[in-house]
């Protein structure tokens, strides 16, 4: 039973809120602003503003080192005394990462295998090379000279800008920073 009343309460007070929002129908005063509003003229459309014409920009840096790649160090080994003249054996076969800059190979581990130890070198195109000491890479005649648990030692062999070859001693590390 009082279940039924409360169903029936809430019918009762439905109805009256219902009823409360009819009220009249007197929108007198809103239809005659909107009729003033309607009756005004349009203003007109400001025009555009003028087109400013920019001057193109050449970017001139894109042969320039990337901003979020480390920076290259490089150490100079001094000629050699004895007079020998260091020059790159053109006549060898080239090895695979010989193709690639130092700057773009990472060295990812070691491997060691019996008594040997390998470097685990990753290529720019996400390729995993074994390399050892005595190979070579990068595209400056770079020769591996010891590989450690933290870096691969090199010495490259590059142009002194007087039409000889000096050596040059370059490091990359574990991670990728190269030195």
């Amino acid at each position: 039973m009082k279940r039924v009343l409360m169903k029936a309460g809430s019918i009762v007070a439905c109805a009256l809120l219902v009823a409360g929002c009819g009220g009249s129908q007197n929108f007198a005063d809103i239809e005659q602003f909107m009729s003033e509003v309607e009756s005004r003229p349009a203003s007109p459309i400001a025009p555009l503003p003028p087109f400013e014409q920019v001057e193109p920009f050449a970017y001139q840096a894109s042969t320039k080192r990337q901003p979020f790649e480390p920076p290259v160090k490089v150490t100079a080994l001094e000629r050699r005394p004895d007079g020998v003249q260091v020059k790159p054996n053109f006549d060898r076969v080239r090895q695979y990462l010989e193709q690639f800059p130092i700057g773009q190979l990472t060295m990812v581990g070691t491997l060691s295998q019996n008594a040997a130890q390998f470097a685990l070198i990753q290529d720019p195109e996400g390729g995993v090379h074994r390399v050892r000491i005595g190979d070579y890479i990068g595209t400056d005649h770079g020769k591996i000279q010891m590989i450690s648990d933290l870096d691969v030692q090199l010495v490259e062999i590059v142009p002194d800008g007087t039409g000889g070859w000096v050596e040059r001693a370059r490091t990359v590390a574990l991670g990728g920073d190269d030195a």
